[in-house]
């Protein structure tokens, strides 16, 4: 696994020093060869044992272990490409293009290193073997759950989706123990959602919840947890990267069920029921 790529994806879970040594390296990943620990410590104020401390807790030996890992990378993968030319339209639509699909992908690829097989297999098998399944959101988050609801639908499974999550706790107090409630919730910091995924799980149902690569109350109320990881400097960027990694786990999730010849199946008998539909 990539150095970079850990300490972006567990950035979130860091504390304040080490989130300023994380950023100081994302930052300067191409000097990095130059600092010694030490010098890396003055640059920050902080303490040396802080930046050895910082490498051993991302699973390396030491700093030099640490510092070799990345220049190795950084060597890889070589420098970034130069900006295009002020004047030419089409070369800076194209410089923007590969940088988002480039900020994009490093998303991808932080998510999935997040989420090993057995935990993607692991939700799949829940929702096979479950009853119904409800899935809940609020704000953006409700139209992934509501786009997602409908996918299992396609594929025969009893799918709700509920715009308002006030509104579910009645629904959801005729739940059965095999039944699954999926949460979305980017920050996982939604009360009524920590709230319903108690109640859920007190009638014996089992909850899945999709959130941010951070320490969060939801996932605290949760069987299992899909976790996104996405960082962009700049607060426009940010949301495209989330969604864009948010969006292929659930697809791998979608293609893992649609392992299941009868569903997959039932998912061809929809589309040609609609083209027939259309074409009439």
């Amino acid at each position: 696994m990539q150095p970079l790529l850990i300490i972006r994806s567990e950035r979130g879970q860091m504390s304040a020093i080490e989130r300023r040594i994380a950023d100081f390296i994302l930052e300067n990943a191409h000097l990095l060869r130059d600092y010694s620990s030490q010098q890396l410590a003055n640059a920050l104020g902080i303490s040396q044992s802080s930046v050895v401390k910082f490498s051993q807790k991302l699973g390396f030996k030491g700093y030099p272990d640490l510092k070799y890992s990345i220049g190795e990378a950084v060597a890889r993968n070589g420098d970034s490409a130069e900006p295009a030319a002020s004047g030419d339209d089409d070369s800076r639509h194209d410089a923007l293009a590969r940088e988002l699909w480039q900020a994009k992908s490093r998303a991808e690829e932080e998510t999935r290193l997040l989420n090993p097989p057995d935990r993607i297999e692991a939700v799949a098998a829940m929702l096979r073997a479950g009853g119904k399944a409800f899935a809940v959101g609020i704000g953006e988050d409700s139209v992934v759950a509501r786009a997602f609801a409908t996918r299992l639908s396609l594929l025969g499974f009893l799918a709700i989706h509920h715009f308002d999550p006030v509104l579910v706790p009645a629904e959801v107090s005729t739940s059965q123990p095999d039944d699954v409630l999926l949460l979305f919730s980017e920050r996982g910091e939604a009360a009524t959602l920590c709230q319903l995924a108690r109640i859920f799980r007190a009638r014996g149902g089992k909850v899945v919840s999709v959130t941010r690569h951070t320490a969060n109350p939801l996932r605290a109320h949760a069987d299992l947890s899909l976790l996104v990881s996405a960082h962009d400097e700049a607060r426009h960027v940010e949301p495209l990267l989330y969604h864009a990694a948010l969006q292929q786990l659930l697809d791998l999730v979608f293609l893992l069920l649609c392992g299941d010849e009868s569903r997959r199946r039932q998912f061809d008998d929809y589309h040609e029921h609609v083209r027939s539909l259309l074409d009439a």
